[in-house]
């Protein structure tokens, strides 16, 4: 390989933070996962993040070769929406740390815009090609859901972007396709690489001794995972509910969320009330990512309602523990799940619709065997290694064109 250090830039999204907390999720796990691949491929890889509330320490390493390093980016404190006129300070500290190490990065690889912007700025400096997987887009979540809003600051950062990196990484075609109609983005520079899972984490388990460690009973079964935020769609979930003919019988999980008060969460506990469904709803809150396979083995089905997925780690995390999966037919989701083998994927944000194929899965234990079968088989052909030897493979070709 002609890759042998890169470094990372993911500004907002520290990869030792716990995922379904806050604003932590799918991007976390996914930097951390590909660095540790890539770490075990022989690629050193520096993580770069900002300082947060629970960074304990500078510099951290996660494996031979993988290291976490926060640097200054703003008050710890600061909002999402109010770190673009940190990047400033993040990049000069990450250029004097560069300097001050005397390390040579082949290629920087940014995830999210605000990350873009300063791994640009560091490829420039540094002339290395500059790969940006953009995770989530402006224009497609305002696109997705009614009254989802993203300043204009991001959709143009996005589209510079876009016209600026020598390569972009996009989950799905339906990620690809829209930067080309939405951002008028070069559709040669745009590889599609899917996400990945930890096969060896998430993995079929017997069903009966994960729900007597959970303290399950009988009922059939149904989970979600992720952030609980209006974008998630878990609103569907609690109209679902209700429309299931047995749901005296069901239990649904929802896992994901911070600790304490929260208020989207009490706003779904009053609609669970409302619709009379609040006795079948238990809000676990946030799950360790080691203890995750145990929910997704528990469940007889795992529903994913998004408004907007760019891929959709939770569903792939369920097909690798052999659970089905009922979803919306969102973003990268229908490139994961294969409707009618691995689980269902609804093109209508409708009740019914979910409802009866929910009750299509519960009520068969064949089609349930069959079609976690066939999601496990599906998985694993994206295991991490894989993923990591694509993403190589582009640092390889842009390092040698570079040259």
């Amino acid at each position: 390989m002609n890759v042998n250090r890169v470094a990372f830039i993911s500004f907002h999204a520290c990869p030792l933070a716990s995922p379904g907390e806050g604003k932590s999720g799918g991007m976390n796990v996914y930097a951390r996962q590909l660095a540790l691949a890539l770490g075990n491929a022989g690629v050193h890889v520096d993580i770069f993040t900002r300082d947060h509330t629970e960074s304990e320490s500078k510099i951290t390493e996660i494996a031979p070769g993988v290291r976490v390093i926060h640097l200054p980016g703003g008050p710890a404190e600061t909002a999402l929406d109010g770190l673009f006129p940190h990047l400033p300070e993040f990049s000069q500290a990450l250029l004097e740390f560069q300097i001050e190490t005397g390390l040579t990065y082949q290629a920087v690889h940014s995830h999210y815009w605000l990350s873009g912007w300063v791994g640009q700025q560091m490829a420039t400096e540094w002339r290395a090609p500059h790969i940006l997987t953009f995770h989530t887009l402006s224009l497609i979540k305002m696109q997705s859901r009614a009254g989802e809003s993203e300043p204009a600051t991001r959709q143009q950062v996005e589209k510079e972007l876009m016209a600026s990196a020598d390569h972009i990484v996009a989950f799905s075609p339906h990620e690809r396709d829209a930067m080309v109609r939405l951002y008028q983005a070069d559709a040669t520079r745009i590889g599609l690489i899917p996400c990945g899972v930890d096969l060896s984490l998430f993995r079929p388990l017997d069903q009966q001794e994960v729900r007597e460690k959970l303290g399950l009973n009988g009922e059939k079964v149904l989970l979600y995972v992720g952030r609980i935020e209006p974008l998630k769609g878990l609103e569907l979930l609690l109209h679902t509910a209700a429309q299931l003919q047995t749901f005296e019988q069901i239990r649904v999980l929802v896992v994901g969320g911070g600790v304490g008060r929260d208020q989207e969460i009490d706003r779904l506990r009053e609609l669970a009330k409302s619709l009379n469904v609040d006795k079948v709803f238990d809000f676990i809150g946030r799950v360790d990512q080691q203890d995750l396979p145990l929910y997704y083995n528990a469940a007889d089905v795992c529903v994913v309602p998004s408004f907007y997925e760019s891929f959709g780690l939770a569903a792939l995390e369920s097909m690798a523990c052999g659970t089905p999966v009922v979803a919306t037919r969102a973003g990268g989701l229908s490139t994961i799940i294969q409707h009618g083998r691995t689980g269902y994927l609804k093109a209508w944000r409708c009740p019914e619709a979910f409802a009866s194929s929910l009750e299509m899965i519960i009520s068969s234990r064949n089609l349930q065997h069959s079609m976690g079968l066939a999601a496990r088989r599906r998985a694993e052909g994206l295991s991490w290694d894989n993923v990591a030897g694509q993403i190589a493979g582009v640092y390889d070709s842009l390092i040698t064109e570079s040259r």
